[in-house]
């Protein structure tokens, strides 16, 4: 406890003296607008802290999509008797496509204020979720939109136009869910927008900023709770912190083996705030250090969800992994949440008595907590587990391999957390 308290104590202290800068975010929205306006997705004026509309959001979810020329060619009449003449195409589009809904089923009501619920179900529906199939429902979509990491921060109530812009732009980068590429690569390829102007944004490259990083990988990454005995559990006593990672939609998630010794019970809490509970290990393996885990889809705390955000794995063996690469760190240090940290990798290949497989050496700081988080390349694959650090060095981050995961049995219902605590025990 007296660790926890001082860490929350240093927490409180960096958290006051960053009060001046907390307006350094301030033109967000603008940048947003004008790479919308660079890439002809709006024009005209606009007012940034004015709500955004219905009509707005529709005319800009079409854009989007590339369906410009293909709403106009559209015959489908919707039944909306509200729409002027000036968005009719759109709406109808959209309406026939099944993105958009009307409020009543003859009013689409365009001028009413944008939710943020509303342009999160617009916006799912475009990239290929259900909300009549379950995958989302429109009460939650908002929540979930951040939980599938479309959205990068949370949003309710009514939307201003600097959001709409924001989310819309930050959709650009963000993957169809058949997987057939990005919003922005679509739009390309279809002569929607210039390949020119995408790649002077930066669209069509791969290559993360850190910024970038934290925004489209941190709703995969999720704070560990564990707890070593059933009354703790009772109680509400967290026993240790760690981290970890989805690697699967359905719930699959990696982090270091010794986070989850010694525990009986364990949650996963989101970015979000969600909390879901750890239903078993479907793999470890003490010597090299890690463990996948099942995490239930029914929260705790929170909403149900369908799905989660999850990484991509780029094995660290393969050769695409260089000294001298930049690689980024997402975890939960010190258990005050989750943190981003970038630098470089410092060696690949490094021995270490307590591991099997030799370990990555990298720059980006960790700390206690950190243990199970995601150590990304710059593309925002999950190359390494963040596992440790040499006591009397400077920024000597380790992290083990993740590449037995990739040939590991992931499809058996795995063990219970006790089950395998008491395993760990018994090879100790």
């Amino acid at each position: 406890m007296k660790r926890r308290l001082a860490a929350i104590l240093c927490a409180l202290l960096l958290a006051v003296s960053a009060l001046p800068a907390a307006s350094a975010l301030e033109g967000e929205d603008l940048r947003a607008a004008d790479t919308l306006a660079t890439l002809g997705l709006i024009d005209g004026t606009y007012d940034l802290t004015a709500p955004a509309t219905r009509a707005q959001a529709a005319a800009l979810l079409v854009r989007l999509a590339g369906g410009e020329a293909a709403a106009a060619a559209d015959t489908w009449i919707s039944g909306f008797r509200d729409v002027p003449a000036a968005i009719t195409d759109e709406v109808d589009y959209a309406a026939h496509q099944g993105w958009v809904t009307g409020v009543t089923t003859v009013e689409f009501r365009p001028g009413e204020p944008l939710t943020a619920n509303a342009w999160a179900a617009f916006l799912l529906r475009m990239l290929g979720w259900s909300d009549r199939d379950g995958d989302f429902a429109v009460s939650d979509a908002a929540a979930f939109a951040q939980r599938v990491g479309l959205f990068s921060a949370a949003y309710s109530g009514v939307l201003t136009q600097g959001d709409l812009f924001e989310t819309a732009a930050d959709a650009l980068s963000f993957s169809f869910r058949d997987g057939s590429g990005t919003v922005a690569r679509r739009l390309v390829d279809r002569g929607a927008v210039s390949r020119a102007a995408a790649n002077a944004l930066g669209l069509l490259t791969p290559v993360l900023t850190a910024r970038q990083a934290a925004d489209r990988c941190s709703a995969a990454v999720i704070r560990l709770d564990t707890y070593e005995t059933e009354k703790y559990w009772e109680e509400g006593e967290v026993t240790a912190e760690a981290s970890a990672f989805f690697i699967t939609a359905d719930g699959l998630a990696v982090t270091n083996c010794h986070s989850i010794e010694n525990s009986v019970r364990a949650t996963a809490t989101l970015s979000t705030g969600d909390v879901y509970p750890v239903e078993s290990v479907v793999y470890y393996d003490a010597g090299i250090d890690i463990a996948v885990i099942r995490i239930s889809k029914t929260a705790l705390k929170g909403h149900d969800t369908t799905e989660f955000a999850c990484l991509d794995i780029a094995p660290s063996g393969t050769g695409d992994l260089r000294t001298g690469d930049t690689v980024y760190a997402i975890g939960n240090p010190l258990g005050l949440g989750l943190a981003v940290s970038a630098g470089v990798i410092s060696a690949l290949e490094r021995q270490v008595d307590r591991y099997e497989l030799p370990c990555v050496m990298s720059t980006a700081d960790i700390s206690e907590g950190s243990s199970g988080g995601a150590l990304l390349n710059v593309y925002g694959q999950a190359v390494a587990v963040t596992t440790g650090a040499y006591v009397y060095g400077n920024s000597m981050y380790l992290a083990v391999p993740i590449d037995p995961v990739l040939s590991a049995d992931l499809t058996g219902e795995g063990q219970s957390l006790s089950a395998v605590s008491e395993a760990l025990r018994a090879e100790a």
